[in-house]
């Protein structure tokens, strides 16, 4: 059976990127497919400090075993300031190198309050996957206007939107089929 971790790009409280990446959930759990988020909130307070590079300490290990585990990995990105957040880049550091996302399949979500739904923030973060040798899936999602996507309950309520989510979520997992034989 196939993995999915899904990624929720930001550790800010109260985020919508979490309400996305649950939504993402369900849509893989209707497809019978092992799937769990990664939540940025829960990072461990100890990863943030320069001795981490040298060392991971051991809360961080979950998250690493979590990334190397999955099949395929689904990044739920806000746009903060034009490009995404910078707890999103650092986990990213904190990944051990090369293996963490060397042919590694890779997809993106990308929210933003704007008219783009985070096309810049997700451009630049498929540049640092490339540079980490993932396999991009091309297809990205993106999200605009954020605040009136989402009911009371943070479910979200646009179908285009759904069905766009639907569509990623099937042909991903075909391209991790197809492209998922290690380097």
């Amino acid at each position: 059976m196939i993995t999915i971790r899904i990624i929720s790009g930001t550790n800010r409280s109260g985020n919508n990127t979490k309400k996305i990446a649950n939504e993402i959930l369900r849509i893989y759990k209707d497809l019978s497919v092992n799937a769990e988020i990664i939540d940025l909130t829960e990072l461990p307070q100890e990863i943030f400090t320069g001795a981490a590079y040298q060392e991971k300490p051991a809360g961080w290990r979950k998250f690493q075993d979590s990334v190397d585990s999955a099949d395929g990995l689904v990044f739920v990105v806000p746009e903060y300031n034009g490009s995404f957040p910078g707890v999103l880049k650092y986990f990213i550091d904190m990944l051990e190198f090369p293996k963490s996302l060397n042919c590694k399949p890779c997809c993106f979500v990308g929210l933003s309050a704007g008219i783009w739904g985070a096309l810049r923030a997700v451009e630049h973060l498929q540049d640092i996957f490339l540079y980490r040798c993932a396999y991009i899936y091309p297809k990205s999602v993106y999200i605009p206007n954020i605040y009136n996507c989402l009911d009371e309950n943070g479910r979200l309520t646009n179908e285009e939107i759904i069905s766009r989510l639907k569509n990623q979520a099937t042909s991903f997992i075909d391209f991790i089929g197809y492209s998922g034989k290690k380097c």
